[in-house]
C-alpha cells in the first residue's frame, strides 16, 4: 500500500512520519512518499522525517519529492497538509484583519476566508492530479486548513473521496480520558469544524458526564481552560470546541491580540525562520541528533505558545523536549495521522472505529441539508462511513452552526465563481464580521492580495 503526503515539507512531517513507521507492518503500508514544492524545506524537515521513519521501520520505503504526479501515481492513501503561501501568508491575513478591528484568526472568520482562498484552489488541482493518476479508489485525509471548508469546496467540486480530519476533537477526548483516569473513553461531536459541541461522555459504556462536568481541574487540565463554568451552563453542559473561544470571547480575543505586540502568525514566523537558519548550518546526515534536537528545541516554542497570545493562558501541561531515544521509545500519542491510520484500519476491516471527521452530513444535523460538510462523530468499517445522527441539539447552537454553514457555503460558491458580491455576502452574515463595510473592505484586500491563487473575480 501507497501512502502520500501533499505537503511533506511542514514542521509537522516528524509527527507524521513517526506515526506512520509505527503503523506500517499493521496496516500493510510499504510505501510512503512526501511531497512538497519546497525543496529546502522538502530536503530539511523531509529528512528528519524520513531518518525517523527509518530508524522505526527501515523496511518501509519512504522517499522525498517535489514532483507531484510521480508522488501521486498508484497512490492508495492521500494526506493533504498545504500552506501556501507560507507563514506570511498567514501574517498577511491576520494584519489585514486587525487593522479593521476583526479577528483573523487563520481558520476562523476573515483568516479562514482568506486562508481558503489560497487553499481551494491549489487542493483542487491536486485532487484533479489524484484522479488521473492515483488508484481508482484513492482516498484523500485533509488536514490542510480551514479543513471543514476546503473539504466542503472538494466534495462541491465532485471530490468525493475527500474527508477532512482536524485533531482538535481527538485531542480533547484524550485530555477528558486523562481527566477521570478512563482506559475506554468515548465522546459524541456535532458542528462544523472548529465549531463544533461535544456530549454523550462515557467510559466502559457508562455515562460519566457529570463526573466530568464535575471535576475541579477540568477548567485547568484540558481545553476548557479557555472557558468558565457559566458559559459552559449556557451552552446546555455541551462542551465546546476550544476553538469557538474566538466566538463567546471575540472581544477578549481581538484586545488580546493586539495588546501582545505580535499576532500568532508572526510567532510563528519568526520560530520557524530562527529554526530553518539553524538547521541549515547542520549536518543531518551526520549529526542527526542535533538536528533533531534544534526541531524539537523549536516545536516546543510553537506547542508551549499554543493560544496563549489570543486569550493569555498558558497550557498546564508543557510539551518537554525529548532526545531521539526518548521520543523514539513514546508510544503513540493520538497525533493527527492517528485519524487517518485508524481509518486506513477500519477500511481493511480489522474491527469498527468510531472517529470525528469533516463528512457529508446526510440527516445527522436535520437542520442543515444532506450535502453539507460537517463535522460528526462517525463510525468506519469495511463497508463505509456512518455519520452519527445529533439529536436533541440546543437552539443556541444550531443557529450558530447554521449560519456559519451558510458563509461556508457562500464562499465555496464565491471560489468556485468567481464571485466578489457572494464573498461580500459570506462575510458580511459572518458572526465574527457581522458588517457589510467591513466585509467589502476585507474581501477586497484579500483578493487583491491571493489574485494568483484565485484569478480575476467579477
Amino acid at each position: 500500500m501507497k501512502l502520500v503526503v501533499l505537503g511533506g515539507g511542514g514542521v509537522r512531517s516528524p509527527f507524521l512520519a513517526k506515526s506512520l513507521a509505527l503503523a506500517a507492518k499493521e496496516i500493510n503500508l510499504t510505501e510512503v512518499v512526501f511531497m512538497d514544492i519546497d525543496e529546502e524545506k522538502l530536503f530539511i524537515y523531509g529528512k528528519i522525517a524520513k531518518e525517523i521513519a527509518r530508524r522505526i521501520e527501515p523496511e518501509l520505503k519512504f522517499s522525498l519529492t517535489i514532483d507531484a504526479k510521480t508522488a501521486l501515481k498508484d497512490a492508495d492513501y492521500i494526506i493533504t497538509t498545504i500552506r501556501a503561501e507560507g507563514d506570511s501568508g498567514r501574517v498577511i491575513d491576520e494584519k489585514t484583519a486587525l487593522q479593521l478591528g476583526v479577528l483573523g484568526q487563520e481558520t476562523t472568520g476573515a483568516g479562514g476566508f482568506a486562508m481558503a482562498l489560497r487553499s481551494i484552489p491549489v487542493l483542487k488541482e491536486y485532487c484533479e492530479i489524484i484522479k488521473e493518476v492515483s488508484k481508482p479508489d484513492s482516498v484523500v485525509f485533509n488536514f490542510t486548513n480551514p479543513s471543514g471548508l476546503v473539504t466542503q469546496a472538494l466534495h462541491t467540486m465532485g471530490f468525493k473521496n475527500v474527508y477532512g480530519v482536524c485533531d482538535a476533537p481527538s485531542n480533547f477526548f484524550r485530555q477528558l480520558s486523562q481527566l477521570i483516569g478512563a482506559n475506554d473513553f468515548n465522546a459524541e461531536c456535532f458542528g462544523l469544524n472548529h465549531l463544533s459541541w461535544f456530549y454523550n461522555f462515557k467510559s466502559n459504556g457508562k455515562d460519566v458526564t457529570k463526573e466530568i462536568l464535575l471535576n475541579q481541574n477540568l477548567y485547568k487540565d484540558t481545553e476548557m481552560r479557555l472557558f468558565n463554568k457559566e458559559l459552559i451552563s449556557i451552552c446546555d453542559c455541551y462542551l465546546p470546541n476550544e476553538y469557538l473561544y474566538f466566538y463567546f470571547y471575540r472581544d477578549k480575543a481581538v484586545e488580546s491580540v493586539l495588546s501582545s505586540g505580535k499576532t500568532r502568525g508572526e510567532t510563528i514566523l519568526e520560530i520557524n525562520e530562527d529554526m530553518m537558519n539553524k538547521l541549515r548550518e547542520i549536518d543531518i546526515d551526520n549529526d542527526f541528533e542535533k538536528a533533531f534536537h534544534c526541531f524539537m528545541e523549536h516545536y516546543a516554542m510553537r506547542e508551549n505558545s499554543y493560544f496563549s497570545i489570543e486569550s493569555g493562558q498558558f497550557r498546564t501541561d508543557k510539551f518537554n523536549v525529548p532526545s531521539v531515544e526518548e521520543y523514539l521509545a513514546q508510544p503513540e500519542n493520538g497525533s493527527y495521522a492517528a485519524v487517518a491510520i485508524d481509518f486506513i484500519r477500519a477500511k481493511q476491516g480489522s474491527k469498527k472505529v468510531n472517529m470525528v471527521l469533516s463528512v457529508e452530513n446526510n440527516g445527522s444535523l436535520d437542520f442543515l441539508r444532506d450535502e453539507d460538510v460537517c463535522e460528526l462523530s462517525c463510525t468506519v468499517d469495511k463497508d463505509g462511513v456512518y455519520p452519527h445522527k445529533a439529536s436533541n441539539v440546543p437552539l443556541m447552537h444550531k443557529n450558530l452552526i447554521r449560519i456559519v454553514k451558510q458563509y461556508e457555503n457562500l464562499t465555496v460558491q464565491a471560489i468556485i465563481e468567481k464571485d466578489r458580491q457572494k464573498a461580500i455576502k459570506a462575510l458580511t452574515i459572518h458572526p465574527l464580521i457581522c458588517s457589510y463595510p467591513l466585509a467589502e473592505k476585507l474581501v477586497d484586500s484579500y483578493c487583491s492580495a491571493y489574485k494568483s491563487y484565485i484569478g480575476e473575480w467579477k
